[in-house]
């Protein structure tokens, strides 16, 4: 049995998506792919948390996940673990797509957090469903998924970065700076669970504009939340070009948790070749991918 599930970009919601505010999770073009003919090479985490008794681990490559021999940053373990086991439960189960899909997502989902030490689980969920999320962990109680459209007057670019992250890293300055200056930590989060919430809306209500704003709120707040916590959530070229992007009237910030792996432009025209240049020439890099990609499923070759 051959499988394959998608990467995902965190558009929206970083760092606050743990604290009630929305994310916004899209699924990208870049696949990993697990096939059962043969066993793992290499056994991932993620993956050793989810098998069953007497399963084993397929075969999977993640090598559209990587470049240049590092991640990008696209969710590859979650990736790796869905598309894993799809492969093995789409074999075994006779009930219906849809009920597979719940059942990895719930699945994947508690093994991703017991494998990393917790985690919002919006990867799992893009990995799994596809498509654009909005993403909700309210408390208590389960993740709520609602499917999205990004405007679709939105020209979204997806840039590699210089620098890998480690979201872990990136985490746990976040929470030290919760322990050490609450108040600090309570105020950047709070900007940057606003805008969020701002995103979202736009997003339901096809508001170009509003969405870009939001996104720009979410740079601000990101980069006061670095600059609190010590860690450079904004990287420095970032910093250094938001402004060129917002004279387009676009947004530049980072994806996801920051720190490195991939930046997003989002505007209502593509990017600009004084932009294009300036990126290139700090080693950032337009990534050939789509978003909103079909969730976990066959490999086209094997349907």
């Amino acid at each position: 049995m051959k499988a394959r599930a998608p990467g995902k970009v965190v558009l929206s919601g970083a760092y606050s998506v743990l604290h009630g505010a929305p994310a916004i999770v899209s699924a990208v073009s870049r696949y990993v792919t697990a096939d059962t003919s043969r066993p793992a090479e290499l056994l991932t985490d993620e993956v050793k948390a989810a098998l069953g008794t007497g399963q084993t681990a397929p075969w999977f490559d993640a090598s559209e996940l990587r470049e240049r021999g590092r991640k990008l940053g696209l969710g590859s373990s979650a990736a790796i673990l869905v598309a894993s086991l799809y492969a093995l439960e789409r074999e075994a189960s006779p009930v219906s797509e849809l009920e597979l899909q719940q059942q990895l997502f719930e699945r994947g989902l508690a093994a991703h957090r017991l494998a990393q030490g917790g985690g919002s689980g919006v990867d799992v969920a893009a990995s799994t469903f596809g498509g654009t999320l909005v993403y909700r962990l309210p408390s208590p109680g389960r993740p709520e998924l609602t499917p999205g459209e990004l405007p679709g007057e939105l020209s979204l670019e997806v840039w590699t970065c210089p620098t890998s992250a480690s979201t872990r890293e990136l985490l746990g300055a976040v929470a030290e700076l919760g322990r050490s200056q609450p108040s600090a930590h309570r105020h950047w989060l709070e900007l940057q669970g606003a805008a969020a919430t701002s995103a979202a809306a736009s997003v339901q209500s096809a508001d170009s504009d509003g969405f870009i704003r939001a996104l720009r709120g979410q740079f601000a707040a990101l980069s006061g939340l670095g600059l609190a916590a010590g860690v450079p959530i904004v990287t420095a070229e970032l910093a250094e070009l938001a402004p060129v992007a917002e004279a387009e009237g676009a947004a530049l910030l980072p994806a996801g948790a920051g720190g490195g792996d991939i930046a997003l432009f989002v505007g209502v025209r593509p990017s600009s070749e004084t932009l294009r240049g300036a990126l290139g020439a700090r080693e950032h890099h337009l990534l050939s991918a789509r978003l909103s990609a079909p969730g976990v499923g066959l490999c086209p070759s094997a349907v």
